[in-house]
């Protein structure tokens, strides 16, 4: 089968990729959320419960960075496809063989697979499209992906409960399946560029490069806040008297607010309207306000840090990978979207177990004033560095 070319129109070739997106967070989130349920087939001991949810998030954060790095050296369409076909064979190992030792080969195997065809589709995103559009196609990537997370406990639960994990991961396969074929027939080939030699102190001096850096630790937070939304939330719903209707209401609005928000942020980013490093402070600030929301609890305090969490987390997300995309060289796109999806898995773990271990020592509305400081400190000591700077001109 002959594979298509950059004459492809943009928008259609864009598809597959948005499809990848939605699949690696759904992949990550319909069994996530299932896997200490109510079916015959669900986990019952809260330790292989938790070994089973690091399986995936461990194989991204060893891998991605890995995988990343050879879509750079091959091309970041067979890493994408390899990944996908992966995926899906992962997922049927499981659906065939239907016993629980197969889970956890399965998890791995999905968790490994996403590593790969994540960075790629990244990658793919900013090759595929001119830098004056990069907000807007990560925008769009961003939305689809955040609908995958909304709707994967919701779906998930629901071929749960009509097929156990049998059938949840039968449909995972077939998605898989069908994300792969559609790119193998859409996706344009993207040949790797020349690269010069890059020695361990070159890499170390570019991942330390304040360009770097800022975007990445700005993303890293940004999921920190989102977990711990996603995760909490519902906590101090519960502690308020709310019922699991309304604190599950609020954690999907969380996600939708995201969603809504990132292909707006993108737009805006292009159009001149709005810069990356101001956008991604008021995101930090948004987000930070959203966790001091949630100290005062009741059904206000949690929809009002839903919606602003959401908020921020969606102005991040389009803007720290466009300039991430701006600052780096294209030849070495995959390694930058694979160390900064490192960052992200390191804020989704790092958030939930500051506000954990926080709010075991003191209480919950501790843990979250806690992590809201460390996402506003950033914004607050660069506006205030700059207005020291405009200080000392004026004087001048």
């Amino acid at each position: 089968m002959t594979a298509p070319t950059d004459r492809a129109q943009p928008g259609r070739r864009m598809w597959p990729l948005y499809a990848a997106g939605f699949t690696t967070a759904f992949g990550a989130h319909a069994i996530a959320a299932n896997l200490g349920g109510f079916s015959d087939d669900a986990v019952k001991s809260l330790l292989t419960l938790g070994l089973l949810l690091a399986l995936y998030d461990g194989a991204e954060v060893l891998l991605k960075p890995v995988f990343g790095t050879i879509a750079d050296r091959i091309g970041a369409r067979p890493v994408l496809l390899a990944g996908l076909v992966g995926f899906a064979l992962a997922s049927a190992a499981y659906a065939v063989a239907d016993s629980p030792g197969w889970l956890w080969a399965a998890r791995l195997g999905q968790g490994a697979a996403a590593s790969a065809f994540s960075p790629a589709a990244s990658a793919l995103v900013a090759r595929l499209n001119p830098a004056a559009k990069h907000g807007r196609a990560f925008g769009r990537y961003g939305f689809y992906k955040s609908i995958g997370y909304t709707l994967g406990p919701l779906l998930g639960g629901g071929l749960v409960w009509l097929g156990g994990f049998r059938l949840l991961f039968t449909v995972m396969a077939i998605l898989g399946s069908v994300v792969a074929v559609w790119a193998v027939l859409v996706v344009p080939v993207v040949p790797p560029l020349p690269r010069a030699r890059q020695t361990v102190l070159d890499l170390a001096r570019r991942v330390t490069d304040p360009l770097f850096l800022r975007p990445t630790a700005a993303l890293a937070g940004a999921t920190a806040a989102l977990s711990v939304g996603v995760g909490f939330l519902p906590v101090t719903g519960a502690a308020a008297g709310l019922g699991t209707v309304a604190t599950g209401a609020a954690v999907s609005v969380l996600a939708a607010t995201g969603a809504i928000v990132q292909p707006r942020a993108g737009r805006a980013l292009d159009s001149g309207r709005l810069t990356a490093r101001s956008g991604i402070a008021t995101g930090l600030l948004l987000a930070a306000a959203g966790l001091g929301a949630a100290t005062f609890g009741g059904l206000a305090g949690v929809l009002v840090s839903a919606v602003l969490i959401g908020a921020g987390t969606g102005l991040i997300t389009p803007l720290g990978f466009a300039a991430l995309a701006a600052s780096t060289p294209p030849e070495r796109l995959g390694q930058t979207m694979g160390t900064a999806e490192l960052g992200r898995e390191l804020g989704d773990a790092g958030g939930p177990l500051l506000v954990g271990a926080v709010a075991t020592a003191a209480t919950l509305g501790y843990g979250y004033g806690v992590l809201a400081a460390v996402l506003a400190v950033g914004p607050l000591v660069g506006m205030a560095a700059a207005r020291a700077r405009r200080t000392g001109q004026a004087r001048a």
